[in-house]
């Protein structure tokens, strides 16, 4: 009997489908699938016509394939990888501002014009996924069907020739002519405009946000020398444990220990899967494996009956949660421990650190992670010698055993030295409340701060946990002492070195000149201290990051321990932690859209093992416009700080400096080179597309940071906590760090400091220029680790009065302080806003607040005027000097 395969023309076969009673009909080369039968010139023509019914997925056919051959990607033509420019007239109903501009085509009066244009990348709404609408609920074993948007003709005609989705973009800008704009860091990153039929669920949290995972690059090159041509890096910036704003939804939680993962690639099941043979197998989104679908994948065990599938949690979220079976464990998942390691050196006790962190300790004691009752604790105080601490459950006694050997250290007693808080909380209670006098007197001075690192380890080795240092002065007698680094010729040079360890996946706080008589620093560590203390930390981690074939993870950036090529060993991880992952393009990609999957393996302060899992599906393209247009520059600046810092470690200072210039200024050539009329002659102008138009000040502002910058002023300690912050802080609080937000206040609108739909109304931004600074005024500058209020030399009293509860600008003291809330409104509206800053970044940061008077102590002006990166400061330039040695450079290469 003859069958339709025999009259098909080459290249094309069909398949019987069961369910709708019909044949299929499959191109071979590429996975096409079409109810109609095909005609002979059928090969590649694209989207099916709109009228035709549309195949699920889940009677694709799976085709095999010889070792080694590239893998395509399986679906209908609606996820045709190509995203070829549109026909210009296409677009001219969308740009009614000016021309489009065209690449190689634009002439150079045309930048002003498209500064403005409309839909712009990083307008509002921008961020989203772009897949069609959600038609049917589908069955249970059946995929999701889409409905297919009307085609015109012409899109049509360009559907076989990879036209027929819709490209983001290209708008350009000239950095001469188009001042910074500060809202523009608050946008969205460029949208992710996925193929068709690429996500099996309508769900708007089935890509990754920003927030947990975002790419340099949200339009992945299909080749390595697409992405070289462009210039810009390809790297994730990742925060895998954020915290939770208030209001929103944990993460979702699945419990029935059913955990679908590739057999081959052991990616876990996701969004972006296709399920076939019925449902009864699932394809993976990274190596096209075919992977047999668990038997209890669809029985919901809670209620013991058949479950709907289309409602796990994994099939419609980016971010979830498994609880681990016994598999995923080398030992039962072990209690949360907390090792003290407390500086009770006379430099520690007379700053009162040592009172202030045992009684922080004491009144957070109900604040730390216990749910189960089985967290433990120890404390040990250290100046030259060790001082371990004896806690006998349901006593109040504690006893101290001195251990003067620093050169090999041991523990003096096999028990009682690390106990469940919860049964010896007499005895814990009443000896946090002695240590201050214990050491009140001590006269030592010294720090054998390597030693009681050991012993903290000794004692914690067999379970693992959390040592927490209280640190007051330089590690000087033991194994770990270092020599005085405050050596004024060697700051801002080559010798100078400031490499915090960070391979135990830690944090550094820092306050310099702490001193607890100050009510203001007392309150900042208590605070910080606390937060620490009271964040839910995960233990015995180990993270990794998956993508699809022809992507490698190349590099990484954070703290963290590389165990192996790319398994990261994270002993203790805690939130709001940021890391960035250098990504290489090996080898061409094939498929219309890529999978980055990061999966950590970790045990919970409570007690269970969890495995958290963060998938982000980005488009392919080959097209360097859309590049460029896709480019995130939040998420590029996060990786040029981690590099910046990375460099200045193993090279010098000046060679971080070097590195990160040279990198833009290639972005800056590849792009007049590429995408402008001038090629690679000389211009006036100096381009580069809207969507990373912050860049440039963004990098001036990393140049300017004490981190990196170049200064023989800036104490190590200084420089190696803000290196700290540059590799640790997500994106959302390193933005800040390098480009601080500025307010007017005194002229600020009727709304600011006052209630609205999302809290309190902050006032809108300004350039980082004293420009803005007006001497009748009060303004306020804050970068996430401090605030300032400037105060202008003839502001009036009655502003002084409601803000300081002072008589004139004459007798107000500048310097550190605490701002009370007076009675009247302007008052209360400004210290609303202070305090709607302090609470908006995540993290456990309090920031100080310092009343700058602008005829004022000048080493305080100096500092809060640092922040105002756009002028010129010291040996470094202005924000307009910067752009100008952009464009010379440019016009140079």
């Amino acid at each position: 009997m003859a069958t339709p395969s025999d009259q098909l023309p080459p290249g094309w076969e069909a398949e019987w489908d069961a369910t709708h009673q019909r044949y299929l009909f499959i191109e071979t080369q590429t996975g096409h699938t079409q109810w109609e039968p095909p005609s002979a010139g059928s090969a590649g023509l694209g989207p099916v016509p709109t009228g035709s019914p549309q195949p699920t997925h889940s009677h694709t056919k799976r085709r095999q394939y010889a070792a080694g051959q590239t893998q395509a990607y399986y679906g209908d033509t609606a996820t045709d990888p190509g995203y070829g420019a549109q026909a210009p007239g296409l677009q001219a109903n969308l740009q009614p501002q000016g021309p489009l501009f065209t690449p190689g085509l634009v002439a150079e009066n045309q930048f002003a014009a498209q500064q403005s244009q409309p839909g712009a990348p990083g307008q509002p709404g921008y961020y989203g996924q772009g897949e069609p609408e959600y038609i049917n609920g589908p069955a249970f074993n059946q995929q999701p069907q889409y409905g297919q948007a009307p085609v015109d003709a012409l899109a049509n005609q360009f559907g076989a020739m990879g036209m027929g989705q819709k490209q983001l973009q290209l708008f350009t800008t000239n950095l001469l002519t188009s001042p910074p704009e500060p809202r523009d860091l608050q946008r969205p990153p460029p949208e992710i405009r996925l193929p068709p039929n690429s996500c099996i669920s309508p769900s708007p949290t089935a890509n990754a946000d920003p927030s947990y995972c975002r790419s340099t690059i949200n339009a992945i090159p299909t080749t390595s020398s697409l992405l070289t041509k462009s210039k810009l890096p390809l790297a994730l910036v990742l925060t895998p444990y954020r915290s939770l704003d208030e209001g929103e939804d944990p993460v979702p939680l699945v419990t029935d220990t059913v955990i679908a993962r590739c057999r081959r690639c052991r990616t876990y099941i996701n969004p972006y899967v296709q399920f076939i043979d019925g449902g009864n197998r699932w394809r993976c989104c990274m190596c096209n494996m075919t992977n047999e679908v668990p038997q209890l994948f669809d029985w919901d065990q809670v209620r013991n009956q058949p479950g709907d599938r289309w409602a796990r949690a994994e099939l419609n979220h980016s971010c979830v949660e498994f609880v681990a079976p016994t598999e995923y464990m080398v030992r039962p998942p072990q209690p949360a421990v907390y090792v003290f390691l407390i500086d009770v050196s006379h430099t520690a006790v007379q700053s009162g650190m040592v009172a202030t962190a045992t009684r922080t300790i004491l009144e957070n004691l109900d604040r730390i992670p216990d749910e189960d009752e089985r967290t433990k604790i120890a404390i040990i105080c250290y100046d030259v010698s060790l001082y371990f601490f004896s806690m006998t459950p349901g006593s109040t006694e504690s006893s101290m055993l001195v251990v003067s050997d620093i050169d090999d250290v041991f523990l003096p007693k096999p028990n009682d030295l690390l106990v469940n808080i919860a049964e010896a909380r007499a005895s814990l209670e009443a000896l946090l409340g002695k240590i201050g006098d214990m050491f009140q007197e001590n006269s030592i001075i010294g720090s054998a701060l390597g030693p009681a690192l050991q012993a903290g380890f000794k004692l914690m080795a067999p379970i693992g946990g959390k040592i927490i240092v209280l640190s007051s002065t330089l590690p000087s007698v033991g194994p770990g002492a270092l020599k005085n680094r405050e050596d004024p010729k060697i700051l801002g040079t080559a010798k100078e070195s400031a490499c915090l360890p960070h391979y135990t996946s830690g944090q550094t706080y820092y306050y310099p000149a702490f001193n607890a008589g100050r009510t203001e620093d007392a309150i900042k560590f208590a605070h910080e201290f606390g937060e620490v203390l009271a964040t839910p930390i995960m233990l015995e981690a180990v993270m990794r990051v998956r993508a699809s074939r022809g992507l490698r993870m190349a590099a990484f950036h954070g703290n963290f321990f590389v165990r192996s090529t790319d398994l990261l060993a994270m002993p203790a991880v805690p939130q709001d932690q940021s890391y960035a992952i250098e990504v290489q393009i090996e080898e061409a990609i094939t498929t219309p859209f890529v999978v980055f999957q990061t999966a950590v393996l970790h045990t919970t302060c409570y007690g269970e093992r969890r495995i958290r899992v963060i998938t982000m599906a980005l488009p392919t393209t080959t097209n360097l416009s859309e590049v460029f247009a896709s480019a995130d520059q939040i998420a590029i600046t996060t990786f040029f700080a981690n590099k910046a810092v990375e460099r200045s470690l193993t090279h010098k200072l000046e060679d971080s400096r070097d590195y990160v210039f040279q990198k833009l200024v290639e972005l800056l050539v590849s792009y007049k080179t590429s995408m402008t009329s001038s090629g690679a002659g000389a211009s006036a102008q100096l381009a580069i597309s809207d969507n990373l138009k912050m860049l440039p000040v963004l990098v001036l502002g990393l140049l300017k940071n004490v981190g990196i910058r170049q200064s023989a002023q800036i104490p190590p300690d200084i420089r190696a906590y803000s290196q700290a912050l540059l590799t640790s802080l997500p994106s959302q609080q390193l933005i800040p760090y390098l480009y601080p937000s500025f307010y007017s206040l005194h002229n600020m609108p009727p709304e600011a400091g006052t209630i609205g739909e999302e809290g309190v109304i902050l006032p809108p931004l300004l350039p980082l220029t004293s420009e803005r600074l007006e001497r009748h005024g009060l303004f306020l500058i804050e970068d996430g680790q401090t605030i300032f209020l400037w105060v202008g030399r003839d502001a009036v009293p009655q502003l002084v009065q409601d803000v300081f509860d002072l008589p004139s600008y004459d007798v107000l003291r500048g310097g550190k302080t605490t701002l009370r809330t007076l009675e009247n409104p302007f008052s209360q509206r400004v210290n609303a806003i202070i305090q709607k800053i302090r609470e908006s970044r995540r993290g456990v940061y309090h920031p100080h607040l310092y009343i700058v008077k602008e005829d004022g102590e000048p080493p305080l002006r100096l500092w809060a005027l640092s922040m105002l990166i756009q002028d010129r400061a010291d040996m470094l330039p202005s924000y307009q000097q910067f752009i100008s040695s952009l464009k010379d450079k440019v016009n140079v290469m």
